[in-house]
């Protein structure tokens, strides 16, 4: 069964957009980038043509997926998941544990991509948001279904760049260029007070925000993402903040995101996908990638 939008449609090719390829400078040496999550120093990099999905994967297409194989998701088979503590109710976020490097994030007994903010909360009104608490084998494993794979972090950066060379957001340098607000990102005092400039405290609907270059809708933001990269001494795997056992503290993807136990996803076309492995798939292979866990912190 394909994929299918919010609002009922089959999701194929017509959905994806063709990038060319070619080289482009990856990375950032920018004193808001994190070096050691290997986003510096700015090197080039040449990537191959490929197909990636306009949109970020919604929960109505992951529940699409879940609806005809019966996946249970990473969180839900461990119990629990990380959620901002901004978006939990006091008692909840008084007695769910958080990592002491990065506090506003808790370990929630009972998040999971259905129940995004843990016991008594549900996507039902968010079919057109991004699917959340998706890890990087939950992501592969949707991709599959699809068709596709999972994009490398350098086909990552390449599309949300959107065509631009080393400007900090994929529209420029200015975060809101004419007072308006390209992406869904915190506004305020992090973490104590986010002031919703933008319209929204937790995610977007994919298509909230213009397009970048390329025709890709919100890249940059609406939640943390991460994407399997194909190895390099600069570069390295974005890792799955959920493990059996243990409640690590939140890793970042490439673009230095929490991912907060959650990584990229996928949609469906006819080409074949690449193997489900965490390194670079073969060239021409259609790949999409969607952001997924809590969105602006």
């Amino acid at each position: 069964m394909p994929p299918v939008t919010a609002a009922g449609t089959v999701v194929g090719r017509e959905s994806m957009v063709d990038l060319p390829g070619g080289a482009f400078r990856m990375g950032t040496d920018d004193r808001y980038g994190f070096p050691s999550d290997g986003e510096g120093p700015v090197r080039t990099v040449e990537v191959s043509p490929f197909l990636v999905d306009r949109y970020a994967v919604s929960n109505a297409q992951f529940a699409a997926f879940v609806a005809a194989t019966g996946y249970v998701t990473e969180a839900e088979r461990f119990g629990w998941s990380y959620v901002f503590v901004g978006f939990l109710p006091g008692e909840l976020r008084r007695i769910s544990p958080r990592p002491d490097i990065t506090p506003w994030w808790a370990a929630v007994t009972g998040a999971d991509w259905r129940r995004p903010e843990g016991p008594g909360s549900s996507t039902d009104e968010r079919g057109d948001h991004p699917v959340v608490h998706v890890s990087w084998d939950d992501a592969a494993a949707y991709a599959g279904w699809a068709g596709k794979r999972l994009p490398t972090e350098a086909e990552w950066e390449y599309a949300a760049r959107g065509g631009l060379d080393q400007r900090r957001y994929p529209w420029g340098d200015e975060l809101t260029p004419g007072g308006e607000h390209r992406a869904n990102i915190w506004q305020g005092r992090f973490p104590v007070k986010n002031t919703r400039e933008d319209g929204f405290a937790g995610t977007a609907p994919v298509d909230a925000f213009p397009p970048n270059g390329f025709g890709l809708f919100t890249p940059p933001a609406t939640c943390g993402s991460g994407a399997p990269t194909g190895g390099g001494p600069t570069t390295r795997p974005a890792r799955s903040a959920t493990r059996p056992g243990r409640r690590p503290a939140p890793a970042r993807s490439c673009a230095g995101a929490p991912t907060c136990a959650t990584t990229a996803t996928a949609t469906a076309t006819g080409w074949p996908p690449a193997p489900a492995t965490r390194s670079a798939a073969p060239a021409g292979t259609p790949v999409s990638a969607a952001p997924a866990t809590p969105t602006d912190p």
